[in-house]
């Protein structure tokens, strides 16, 4: 079974950067804040971390989610690096559509979300695909639903024994009008954290059908 996720709500804006620091609520419209929304306690080495910085507005939630898995980086990657198929483990899309582009950056994809959800569809860009550091970035730049300048950074880095994967999957977005931080938090991070552990059944699964069998 896939690890425990640890889940932290940045739910105001902060003026340092760092989950230690203490955060405090922006005094002007024009405040921006460059914010690190890792969980307190959880270590990722620092190239790692460095993608998960964040310029966040008065009107916007950032948060993280980190998942354990028990793959190979590679495995898991091999599944994450598919920003033509999300919905191999994002349960919550029905379909995905290539509109721009060959899978490189600046690729436009559109995806079609499962009803009963706040949403129909959703345009995204591809920002970053980086094989090499396993770090893969998207922006939401149209479609009908309601998180506005969304951008999503994921990236996966070794557990400490080697064994296995450290997945860590950040965002930043505009709160709805009619919505407060801890909503908009709240709902996003719930769907993030679904399909982490979607993606964790799938590698581990991956992983075990690639062992060899024994004698």
């Amino acid at each position: 079974m896939p690890s425990s996720l640890q889940l932290h709500r940045a739910v105001s804006a902060t003026t340092t950067i760092g989950c230690h620091q203490k955060q405090a609520q922006p005094t002007t419209a024009c405040t921006l804040t460059r914010l690190l929304p890792l969980p307190c306690g959880v270590s990722v080495p620092d190239t790692v971390a460095t993608y998960h910085i964040h310029t966040v507005g008065p009107n916007q939630c950032c948060s993280a989610v980190v998942q354990a898995i028990e793959a190979p980086v590679e495995t898991v990657w091999s599944v994450v690096r598919r920003f033509d198929n999300p919905q191999a483990y994002k349960h919550f899309l029905k379909s995905c559509h290539v509109i721009v582009g060959d899978g490189n950056v600046g690729t436009l994809r559109e995806v079609h979300v499962v009803s009963g959800l706040p949403a129909a569809s959703s345009t995204e860009r591809l920002e970053i695909l980086d094989d090499e550091r396993h770090v893969l970035s998207f922006s939401v730049v149209g479609g009908d639903h309601r998180l506005t300048n969304y951008k999503s950074v994921t990236t996966l880095h070794a557990s400490p024994n080697g064994k296995g994967t450290v997945v860590v999957e950040s965002f930043v977005v505009d709160i709805p009008p009619g919505n407060t931080r801890d909503d908009t938090c709240i709902f996003v991070d719930i769907i993030v954290r679904c399909n982490l552990q979607s993606l964790a059944q799938m590698a581990e699964n991956m992983a075990r059908r690639a062992k060899p069998s024994s004698p």
